[in-house]
C-alpha cells in the first residue's frame, strides 16, 4: 500500500469522527491560508508590510478578511498586496460557508439525537415506568396527584416508542403536572443497555407495565429477569409489575425475585366481577381506595393507643378510620378480631383523605344507641344469574361464583358459542346452563327470559380490539336496560369495560356497576410503587378467604329513617366484628363521580340512611 493510500485512509478516519473533526480541519485550513498569504505579503511587498504593522499586522488583516469578506472594501496598496488580500478573502468565503454548513448539520444531528430520547438520565428518587400502554396515563396522573406536596418529583418513562410522540400524548391527556416532571426515553425495557438510560440505581421505585400485544406477559417476565440479574448498589429500588394471565404469575414471581411485587391482573378482574355481582358499587369503592385523589390507606404509629384493643381504636380518631394493624414483624391484619391489642412497634392501617388530616379525638364521638340495629337475619337465598358473552375469564368467574353462591343457585351462559367444558362441569352450588345468544341483537336477548334473573353480568368480547369491544358492550347494555324498564326493574347489571373513558358514555345505560380492571390494576401498581407495605393489605382485601369489602343493607346497622351519625354506624359494625368505612346513597348511585359512595365521612354529623342504602364495611363474610 502506497503512502498516498495510507494518507487518504488516515484522512477518511478523521472525517468519520463527526462535527468536531470537520471543524478542526476547517480551522486548520484557515490557519494555513492565513499563514501562506502572510508569507507572500512579507516576501513580495515591503511598503505594504510596514504600513500594515509588520508580519503580525498582515496576519491579523488576513484573518479578518477570512472571517469577514467585507473587510477588504477599504484596502489600499500595491496590486500584489490587493491580489493577495482578495485571495485570502475568496478562500475565507469557502471556509466560512463550509463552517456554517458543518455547524448547522451538527446542530440538526444533535437535536435529532435528543428527540430520539437516547441521552442518559441523571436523577435521584425518581419513579421509573417501563413499557407503554393505556395504563401509562392513569399511572402518570396518579403519581402527579401523589406528589402534589413534593417540591420536586420526577417520573421517567422508558418505552420502545418515539420520545416526542410519547410526550405529546401525555401532554394531551394530562395537561397539568404540577411540580412533577415527566421525562420520556426511547428504548426497549428488554435491553440492558437501554435500561441504564433511566438510571435505575438511583430510582425510588420501578413499575413494569404489560405492553399492548398478545405476548405482553413474556415481555414483563423478560424485563423482570433483566432487573433481577442486574448488579445493584446498596439501595435497591422496589419493583412492581402486573401480568395479564394468571398462568404466568409463578414465572413472573420467580423472574422478579424477592424484591418484586407481582400483581395478577386477570385474577383481580375476576374477583371484582364476582364481588360486584354480589355487591353492586364495589368497583367505585375500590377506585377511590386505590386512587390518590380521594381517601386512601396510610400506616401510622400511635404510641397513645399502645395497649388498646382494635375495637377501641375504631372510635379513637376524629379524622380517619382504622381498618387494621400492621404488626411490628411486618404482618398486616385487616379487620382483626376486636380484642386484638395494639402492641409497641405496631402501626395502625388508617383510611384517610391525607396523612396530614389524621387526628386523634379528644373524646369518644357520641353514639345514638337507640338507632343501633344489633341483630338482623341476613340469610342469603339461591338466585339466578345470566352471563352474557364469553371470554377467557368466564370459566374462572363461574368457579368463583360456585364457591360463593348459595346452594341451589343457577347460572346461564348466553353466548354465540357453547363453552362446553365450563357448562358441563359438575358444580357444588351452581347449576350451569347455556342459551344461544347474539349479545348485540335485541331479539336474541328477548328470547332469554330476562325477567327470571336477579343478576346479569356482561363480559367483554376479547375477539375484537378493546375499543370496539366496549362499543359492543354499550349496545348490549342499552338493550338490557330498556328491556328491564319494560319488565319492571327485576335485575342488576354488571359489565366489564376496557377503557375508563367509556364509563362516562355508558352512564346512559344506568348499569349498576362497571368493572374497568385495567384502571384498577394501574391504580394498584401506583399505590404499591409509593408504599410497598400496602401489598398485604390489598392482597387480603381481594382474597375471598380473608376480610373483604362489602356493601351491606343499611337496615342491618341503623334503624331506617332514624337520625344518627357515622360513629353510630361504626359502633353497630363493631358489634358484628366488622369495620365500617363509609356508605352508599342509592338515590345518588347514577351520579358521577362518586356514584353515591361516601368513604370516611365525618363521624359526628347527622346521618339518616334509607332502607335501600348500603353501609360499606370490611368483613370476613
Amino acid at each position: 500500500m502506497s503512502w498516498r493510500d495510507r494518507l487518504r485512509y488516515w484522512f477518511d478516519g478523521t472525517m468519520d469522527r463527526g462535527t468536531p473533526a470537520l471543524i478542526g480541519w476547517l480551522g486548520l485550513a484557515s490557519a494555513a491560508l492565513v499563514a501562506l498569504v502572510t508569507v507572500f505579503v512579507v516576501v513580495l511587498t515591503d511598503g505594504d508590510t510596514e504600513a500594515s504593522g509588520g508580519w503580525l499586522g498582515v496576519a491579523w488583516m488576513s484573518l479578518l478578511r477570512t472571517l469577514d469578506p467585507g473587510t477588504m472594501g477599504g484596502d489600499e496598496g500595491s496590486p500584489v498586496f490587493l491580489g493577495l488580500m482578495l485571495t485570502v478573502t475568496i478562500g475565507g468565503i469557502f471556509i466560512v460557508s463550509a463552517l456554517i454548513g458543518v455547524l448547522t448539520t451538527g446542530l440538526e444531528n444533535k437535536i435529532a439525537q435528543l428527540r430520539k430520547g437516547r441521552s442518559r438520565l441523571i436523577e435521584r428518587d425518581h419513579t421509573i415506568v417501563l413499557g407503554w400502554s393505556e395504563q401509562v396515563f392513569t399511572v402518570v396522573e396518579e403519581l402527579v396527584t401523589a406528589n402534589q406536596s413534593e417540591r420536586r418529583s420526577c417520573v421517567v418513562i422508558l418505552a420502545d416508542q418515539d420520545k416526542v410522540d410519547m410526550e405529546d400524548q401525555i401532554r394531551a391527556r394530562i395537561p397539568e403536572t404540577g411540580h412533577t416532571r415527566i421525562i420520556c426515553r426511547s428504548g426497549s425495557p428488554l435491553k440492558r443497555a437501554d435500561l441504564e438510560l433511566v438510571s435505575p440505581d438511583t430510582a425510588k421505585s420501578i413499575m413494569v407495565l404489560p405492553p399492548q400485544h398478545e405476548d405482553a406477559d413474556i415481555d414483563v417476565i423478560k424485563t423482570l429477569l433483566l432487573l433481577n440479574n442486574r448488579p445493584w448498589g446498596p439501595a435497591r429500588p422496589h419493583v412492581v409489575a402486573a401480568v395479564r394471565t394468571s398462568e404466568n404469575l409463578a414465572a413472573a414471581r420467580l423472574a422478579g425475585g424477592d424484591a418484586a411485587l407481582i400483581v395478577d391482573g386477570d385474577d383481580i378482574a375476576i374477583r371484582l366481577v364476582v364481588q360486584s355481582h354480589r355487591e353492586a358499587g364495589l368497583s367505585t369503592v375500590c377506585t377511590e381506595l386505590l386512587s390518590f385523589a380521594g381517601n386512601e390507606f396510610y400506616m401510622r404509629s400511635e404510641p397513645r393507643l399502645t395497649g388498646a384493643t382494635y375495637g377501641d381504636a375504631l372510635s379513637a380518631y376524629e379524622l380517619g378510620i382504622p381498618v387494621g394493624i400492621r404488626k411490628h414483624d411486618g404482618r398486616a391484619l385487616v379487620n382483626p378480631p376486636m380484642d386484638t391489642r395494639v402492641e409497641k412497634g405496631d402501626q395502625l392501617i388508617l383510611l384517610a383523605e391525607d396523612d396530614l388530616l389524621i387526628r386523634l379525638a379528644g373524646a369518644r364521638p357520641p353514639v345514638v344507641e337507640a338507632a343501633v340495629v344489633s341483630a338482623v337475619d341476613q340469610r342469603r337465598t339461591p338466585d339466578r344469574t345470566l352471563l352474557v358473552g364469553w371470554n377467557s375469564r368466564g370459566e374462572r368467574i363461574i368457579d368463583l361464583l360456585d364457591r360463593l353462591a348459595e346452594p341451589g343457585s343457577t347460572l346461564d351462559v348466553a353466548a354465540p358459542q357453547r363453552p362446553t367444558e365450563s357448562v358441563d362441569a359438575d358444580r357444588v352450588n351452581l347449576t350451569v346452563g347455556y342459551k344461544p345468544c347474539e349479545p348485540t341483537r335485541r331479539r336474541s336477548l328477548e328470547t332469554l327470559g330476562l325477567g327470571t334473573y336477579k343478576h346479569i353480568v356482561v363480559l367483554s368480547n376479547e375477539s375484537v380490539e378493546p375499543g370496539h369491544a366496549d362499543d359492543r358492550s354499550l349496545v348490549t347494555l342499552l338493550h338490557l336496560r330498556d328491556i328491564e324498564v319494560r319488565l319492571g326493574d327485576p335485575y342488576s347489571i354488571i359489565t366489564e369495560m376496557n377503557d375508563d373513558r367509556n364509563r362516562e358514555v355508558a352512564q346512559v345505560t344506568k348499569a349498576d356497576d362497571f368493572i374497568v380492571s385495567s384502571k384498577l390494576i394501574s391504580l394498584l401498581l401506583t399505590q404499591l410503587s409509593e408504599n410497598p407495605h400496602l401489598h398485604e393489605v390489598f392482597a387480603d382485601l381481594f382474597d375471598p378467604s380473608g376480610s373483604e369489602i362489602y356493601l351491606k343493607p343499611a337496615p342491618c346497622y341503623l334503624a331506617p329513617g332514624k337520625e344518627a351519625n357515622f360513629a353510630t354506624v361504626i359502633e353497630a359494625a363493631r358489634g358484628r366484628g366488622e369495620t365500617a368505612i363509609g356508605y352508599r346513597i342509592q338515590r345518588a348511585s347514577k351520579e358521577a363521580p362518586g356514584y353515591g359512595v361516601v368513604l370516611n365521612p365525618p363521624k359526628t354529623l347527622p346521618l339518616t340512611l334509607d332502607p335501600e342504602d348500603k353501609v360499606i364495611v370490611v368483613a370476613e363474610s
